[in-house]
């Protein structure tokens, strides 16, 4: 079994409010869940207006696919318009980690 994780830190538009940072980062978390099969989630920077950490998991029993599926998830986020992704890091953990 092999555990993929990512961590994408955003840079949001003209955004003033965490209502309207909200309105930008909860469609972006379903779309993930929804199209990959994954667990998503706003991890960080939760008061900042501008900022958003995502964070993205997903498990598999091939060490290959985990990267595939947080790769395909990466491309996704980075081709919102309304976000800027500043960083991508992917980590791989397995049964002997």
């Amino acid at each position: 079994m092999f555990v993929g994780a990512l961590e994408l830190d955003l840079l949001l538009g003209d955004v003033h409010s965490l209502k309207e940072k909200r309105s930008i980062v909860r469609p972006i978390v379903a779309e993930l869940k929804r199209r990959y099969d994954v667990a998503a989630a706003e991890a960080g920077h939760l008061e900042l207006h501008r900022r958003a950490l995502l964070g993205v998991a997903v498990v598999a029993a091939d060490p290959a696919h985990c990267g595939e599926v947080l790769e395909s998830c990466e491309r996704l986020v980075a081709g919102r318009p309304e976000v800027e992704l500043l960083s991508a890091h992917r980590r791989l953990f397995g049964t002997d980690d």
